[in-house]
């Protein structure tokens, strides 16, 4: 009776005392995804740029809903720009801290997406710039911890925008198609050490994000691209993360997984 309850405990919370970091998770999609890997037993980071407030009620829901006779929250806020390799630091060394344990999944759920839709000629090299050091920052972290040893799991949200190739996007798509070689290429690099890295790679998500700029007629036509007939939602999203930051992924490696319900 025991090892029953010991395995239903494990098959409820699989990550369970797992530390897991959710970049850009105060809101959309990586807001979601930071709830369900809270449910799934994980203790978070909840990793912002600047809106504190919105962070702290991410932080706040999921510690209201915590076992009462835990010691310490299961989740925190850290602020930091994933695109500077000095905060991205700080962003992992305040993870160990907070929870004294290092860090087991890196889901990099942060997006720089102009509202404006630049064309290529019109994206300056600083704002190019800016873009790929947000995707490559933390990857490169992560891979600076793998000889820890522990295993883990890396997550990089990528678009379905790789596939779709549509005008207006360039500096974001091509950043999004970058980490998708490079997840590939990381997923060999880190042989020996138990870490696999995955992309996931949505298609037009009903969020903030996806409206900014955008007309009703925008909106609709994208809806009617989809077999579904619908924008997706995060709840569509979080639990195809979730199962990739648990064990039972583990012959999932270097691979990019497109949750768009056909979109293309």
């Amino acid at each position: 009776m025991a090892a029953t309850s010991v395995n239903q405990g494990v098959e409820s919370f699989p990550l369970k005392d797992r530390v897991a970091i959710v970049t850009g998770s105060s809101r959309g999609i990586g807001r979601a995804i930071a709830v369900h890997l809270s449910q799934l037993g994980a203790k978070l980071v909840i990793n912002y740029t600047s809106n504190s407030a919105e962070a702290d009620l991410v932080a706040a829901e999921i510690n209201s809903s915590a076992s009462p006779d835990t010691t310490t929250p299961q989740a925190v806020t850290v602020q930091a720009d994933v695109s500077d390799p000095v905060q991205v630091k700080s962003l992992f060394d305040s993870a160990e801290r907070a929870f004294d344990s290092p860090v087991h999944v890196l889901v990099n759920s942060a997006g720089v997406l102009d509202p404006k839709y630049p064309s290529i000629p019109n994206t300056s090299l600083e704002e190019f710039d800016r873009i790929f050091r947000s995707q490559f920052a933390l990857m490169l972290q992560r891979h600076r911890q793998a000889k820890r040893g522990g295993g883990g799991r890396i997550i990089m949200l990528s678009s379905s925008l790789v596939g779709s190739l549509s005008p207006g996007f360039g500096a974001y798509t091509a950043s999004k198609a970058a980490v998708e070689a490079l997840v590939k290429i990381l997923a060999k690099e880190l042989k020996g050490t138990g870490i696999t890295a995955n992309c996931v790679a949505p298609g037009p998500i009903a969020t903030e994000m996806f409206f900014a700029g955008k007309t009703e007629e925008m909106v609709k036509r994208t809806i009617e691209q989809c077999p579904h007939g619908r924008l997706g939602e995060t709840k569509d999203v979080a639990p195809v993360v979730g199962f990739l930051a648990t064990d039972a992924s583990e012959w999932i490696n270097g691979q990019v997984i497109r949750v768009n319900g056909g979109y293309v």
